[in-house]
């Protein structure tokens, strides 16, 4: 499949300077009184018994910010679902999680379906579908942010981040991707084509041009 990048009016925005983290979050909780914010975590319920997610609800814990925090669990039984509303209570913002193999859910699944609407191809596309689909309707979030639930080298910082770009009511982007390194095993992982290789080869360009 080949590698899909824009460029001209897309931002990149560096770290070329640590800010302290605290720092963030207060203006981040400045812009949450007018501007309520949102977390979607689409998740297996395999990813439950993985070292990353209690190290990312650790995390989450410390968030003041976020009013909210949706969770789309796919490929759960009642069992597991019932399991998954007891592991992420210990979050104090408001959380929901949307049992997307629930009957409530496939309910609304089939009449979506007789419209046309639903996404045919069970995944994560689908879950996150479904989540934007409850925050639209809910209408209690002006700003909404999404990450996997199987970052080892998760922190809050990550998040801040994330979400400062269109949370910040002085900046006017609608949208930002977040990246992180993925180095494993001595390789690069994910995306190094649009976020390495091309860049780097259209920098040589431009400086052999000179």
């Amino acid at each position: 499949m080949g590698d899909f990048h824009q460029n001209g009016i897309i931002t990149t925005l560096h770290n070329l300077a640590h800010r302290p983290l605290e720092e963030m979050e207060k203006e981040l909780c400045e812009f949450a009184k007018t501007r309520p914010m949102s977390l979607i975590l689409p998740c297996l319920y395999s990813e439950l018994e993985t070292d990353a997610m209690p190290n990312i609800l650790k995390h989450l814990q410390q968030v003041p910010y976020l009013s909210e925090i949706v969770i789309g669990l796919d490929r759960a039984t009642e069992e597991q679902y019932r399991h998954a509303l007891e592991f992420f209570s210990v979050l104090p913002q408001n959380v929901k999680v949307l049992w997307n193999d629930g009957p409530r859910l496939r309910e609304i699944d089939n009449v979506l379906k007789g419209e046309h609407l639903s996404p045919s191809d069970p995944g994560k596309g689908r879950n996150v579908w479904f989540c934007m689909g409850y925050n639209l309707a809910a209408g209690q979030a002006e700003s909404i942010a999404m990450h996997d639930c199987d970052i080892v080298t998760y922190d809050r910082e990550l998040l801040a981040r994330l979400i400062y770009p269109v949370a910040n009511p002085n900046f006017n982007y609608e949208f930002c991707k977040g990246f992180y390194a993925r180095a494993a095993n001595g390789k690069m992982n994910g995306r190094v084509s649009r976020l390495l290789v091309t860049p780097l080869l259209c920098s040589l360009k431009k400086s052999s041009a000179i």
